[in-house]
């Protein structure tokens, strides 16, 4: 049995109840608003692959998106910061287009104190804090590369030592059948 109090909710509701009622509306709204414009679909895959055999705590392999820091050749090297890469962008995409959907989703609701564009106001706010995140994940990407970079310009000498040393050079081969 529910009662009415004074500000006109319900008691089994506390007041709470209609609070984000039509954040399902904003959503439809925006979503809708949208049908001009080209959204490019979001999948996200997380493959949970927990090994409960193993001990010593931490993530195994499986969990984690990036190789083992195992940093014991120059093609280790690369691979981790390929990856992490990889990694960063797809994320900085995904966080970037989450941080504009969330952006127009608030747009939606409505300003309590009525004042014109302040909902829009405030949705940019609260978007700007995840486009910052996005931008951080854009610039970690960029520095996992110029981290390779770096890496090959700072130990070239030692790179080229072993290369040179892997590939010997081809010794004139003395073919004493011809006379």
């Amino acid at each position: 049995m529910a009662t009415t109090t004074r500000n006109g909710t319900t008691g089994a509701d506390n007041g709470k109840g209609n609070k984000f009622a039509n954040a399902g509306a904003a959503a439809g709204g925006f979503v809708g608003a949208l049908g001009g414009s080209f959204v490019p679909p979001v999948n996200v895959t997380v493959n949970n692959h927990k090994n409960t055999a193993r001990s010593g705590g931490g993530r195994s392999h499986a969990e984690s998106l990036l190789p083992a820091p195992e940093f014991t050749s120059p093609a280790q090297v690369r691979n981790y910061c390929n990856t992490l890469r990889a990694a960063a962008v797809t994320l900085s995409i995904e966080v970037a287009m989450g941080a504009e959907i969330l952006k127009g989703v608030l747009a939606a609701v409505p300003d309590p104190d009525g004042r014109a564009f302040g909902s829009r106001v405030r949705a940019a706010k609260v978007a700007r804090k995840m486009q910052r995140s996005a931008d951080a994940l854009r610039d970690a990407a960029k520095n996992a590369a110029a981290c390779y970079a770096v890496f090959q310009q700072e130990y070239e000498e030692e790179i080229q030592r072993v290369r040179h040393r892997a590939r010997k050079p081809q010794q004139p081969v003395m073919n004493w059948a011809q006379q």
